[in-house]
Formats: C-alpha cells, sequence, structure tokens
C-alpha cells in the first residue's frame, strides 16, 4: 500500500514504458544472439535506475520474428540486424579482422555493455541427441570475437548450466572464450546463478560469465553480491495473480485449446485439489517409473514456476497448468514469469509458435539489470 491507501502497482503490471533512451550519458550496448530483447531490456532498466540514457549501437538475431519484436521494443536501436552471426563474426579467434568486422567496430563506436546468450539448445540436458558436441557450441566462442572486435567495457554471456561440460571438437566453449578474454585484458568469472533470487518468479539457473576492464569491483565481487541484492520475495501469485480475468481476446492471452483427455486430467486435478497426476491418468508412455513427475502437473501460486520452455503452452510439455483453471499458460503470462512487463510488446509476434519460441528463449531481463546496476553503481561510487 502506498501512504494514501492505494495499492501499489505490480511491477510487472506496468503498461507505460520508461523514456529509456532520453536521459543523457547513456549506456552504449551490442546485443548478440538479441531474440526478443531480454538481455537489452534489463541493460535498459539498470541505466534508467542510474539516471543514464540507453543506446543500442547494434542487435543480432537470427530468427525475424524475434527480430521484429525487438525493434518494436527498442525503436530506436541504430542497427537490427537478422543475420547468422557467424556471417558477421569469426569463430576463429585468431584469425585477422576481416573487413566486415573492421567496418562494425567503426560504426559502434565506444562501447559500454556487451551482452549475448548463445543458442542453448545444443547445451540442454533436454537434447539427447547432439548434447556435450554440437556446431551450436562453437558459437559461444563468438562473444570472445566481439570482444575482441568491440573492446566493450563490460561483457555478460548467458548460457544454461551444462555449458559447463559441453565440448566442441574436444575444447570446452567457455575455458576458451574466459582465456582468451584475459588474454585481452579482462578480469573475468562465472558461476551458476538461481534467477528466483534475482526476483524472477520460476525455478530457472543459468551460466553467467561476466568479464570486465577497469572499475572497483571484480566480476567475483559482482557475482558474489549477486544473490544478495533482491529483498523482495516472489512467486507465481506476484506474476500472474492479477491475470486471473484478463480477456483472453486476442493471440498473447489465449490459451492453447487443450485435447479432450487433458481437459479430464486438469478437471481432475482441480477436483481433487491434487498438483500431480496420478500415474494411471497419464499417457501409456508416461506411466510406471520415470522422471517426469511435472508433466501435466498443476502450478502453485505460492511457490515459482518451473522453468519456463516453449512448451509452456501444453500441460504435457510441463507443469504448466494454471492453478485454477483448466488450461496451461497463456502468452502472456508465460512472458511474465519469464520476468517482462506488460509495456514490453509481444504484438509484432504473429503465430502462437513464434510467441512460444521467443518467450521460452527469453533472457529474464532481471539477470542483465542487477548486474549492470551493481557494476555500474560500483563504478559511480568508487
Amino acid at each position: 500500500m502506498s501512504s494514501d491507501g492505494v495499492p501499489e502497482p505490480r511491477p510487472l503490471a506496468l503498461s507505460v514504458r520508461p523514456s529509456f533512451e532520453t536521459p543523457k550519458d547513456p549506456l552504449t550496448v551490442v546485443d548478440l544472439f538479441a531474440g526478443c530483447g531480454g538481455l537489452s531490456l534489463g541493460v535498459a532498466q539498470a541505466a534508467h535506475e542510474l539516471g543514464r540514457g540507453f543506446d543500442v549501437r547494434l542487435a543480432v538475431e537470427f530468427n525475424q520474428s524475434a527480430a521484429d519484436v525487438y525493434r518494436a521494443n527498442f525503436p530506436d536501436a541504430r542497427a537490427v540486424l537478422v543475420e547468422d552471426i557467424s556471417a558477421l563474426l569469426s569463430t576463429d579467434l585468431d584469425q585477422p579482422w576481416s573487413q566486415a568486422e573492421k567496418k562494425m567496430r567503426k560504426s559502434v563506436g565506444k562501447l559500454d555493455v556487451l551482452v549475448g546468450g548463445p543458442p542453448c539448445q545444443g547445451h540442454s540436458n533436454l537434447n539427447n541427441h547432439t548434447r556435450r558436441d554440437d556446431p551450436k557450441n562453437a558459437l559461444y566462442a563468438t562473444m570472445a570475437r566481439a570482444a575482441d572486435v568491440f573492446s566493450p567495457d563490460v561483457i555478460v554471456v548467458e548460457n544454461v548450466p551444462a555449458v559447463l561440460r559441453d565440448k566442441h571438437r574436444g575444447v570446452n566453449a567457455v575455458s576458451v572464450v574466459r582465456q582468451r578474454l584475459v588474454t585481452l585484458g579482462y578480469d573475468v568469472s562465472d558461476r551458476v546463478v538461481s534467477l528466483f533470487e534475482l526476483g524472477v518468479a520460476q525455478k530457472r539457473k543459468r551460466h553467467i560469465l561476466l568479464a570486465t576492464r577497469g572499475g572497483k569491483n571484480t566480476p567475483q565481487d559482482i557475482l558474489d553480491h549477486l544473490s544478495k541484492s533482491t529483498t523482495e520475495t516472489v512467486d507465481l501469485e506476484w506474476a500472474i495473480g492479477d491475470l486471473m480475468k484478463t480477456s483472453s481476446d486476442g493471440l498473447f492471452d489465449r490459451a492453447s485449446t487443450p485435447s479432450a483427455d487433458n481437459i479430464k486430467r486438469m478437471k481432475y486435478l482441480l477436483r481433487k485439489n491434487e498438483y500431480d497426476l496420478p500415474n494411471s491418468l497419464r499417457p501409456k508412455c508416461h506411466q510406471g517409473e520415470h522422471s517426469y513427475k511435472s508433466m501435466y502437473g498443476r502450478l502453485t501460486w505460492n511457490e515459482p514456476a518451473q522453468t519456463i520452455t516453449s512448451g509452456f503452452g501444453s500441460i504435457g510439455q510441463g507443469r504448466y497448468m494454471h492453478p485454477d483453471l483448466p488450461r496451461a499458460l497463456t502468452p502472456h503470462e508465460a512472458a511474465r514469469i519469464q520476468g517482462f512487463p506488460d509495456y514490453f510488446t509481444f504484438g509484432n509476434a504473429t503465430t502462437r509458435n513464434a510467441l512460444a519460441t521467443m518467450i521460452g528463449n527469453a533472457v529474464p531481463p532481471q539477470l542483465a539489470h542487477r548486474l549492470l546496476l551493481d557494476i555500474f553503481e560500483a563504478r559511480v561510487a568508487g
């Protein structure tokens, strides 16, 4: 409650976008593997909190739908390229700069922050066919190449925790990038962090590699402080409790249509006030001894959600059933659970599959928000 008795607005329900670009002394940003813009939004939020502007010099994203959403949310971005990153930056860290790389360096100019979340499907434990040795893993090295070309003050690389065990052609990508950044003069640290501790209402862990040059605090100091910097307790009710009666008009607020069998399963859970479906009601392939207890499960208001993936629209993909309604999560609810406030628009996504993919693959903005706020607050204090 505010001092005049009016309820405080939920942070994720804010519908008016701050004027991120208008303050002076902007943080300049390059966002690689940008997706719909979760990392960029986090940087913008941190800059805004510091009273600084926000200036995207370059964003690169391979998926057209995600790039369209990025452009809609950051209309002043100087360049948003729909491009395969390997066509712009070499994965061979010892190769001399190409003419294209030299041109990009000149157009970007002085850079404060480089962020990127290389594709993680090759790293995921859910990918049983190619995990641990996948050509996508080589893209992680692109972040070191970008650091060499753009020479930013701060570098944030985000990925799934399993990246620590992955190899491409026998070499661990994280180790290669760390060593190259040290060679380039950066102080480097990395860690697996719980995003729930950063104010994200889901049980999601991510691997963070952080590199800085100059400044009062080291990357290790920043990562040590990261989980202690948020005091607000978040759960599913905090994230989406106010969306219960939201109109289902439009793709963003409409849940997918469940099968007749899944309707029966969800009604059973509600009627019995249960959260895990008994084996007898599961499909035969999910009966007996299994480790997929969360599939066909019902979410709980007073706990964080499980990790949001592109399958959030189906209860057969995980614990994605609404706590009180016989349906799976809507894209709006999934975006909230991923930490996106309502002023972030997904209106440029025109299909359910495009929405599910970009929301499921997004990086919660709180991650970059907390990291960059701590880094630049320390620099001001120093």
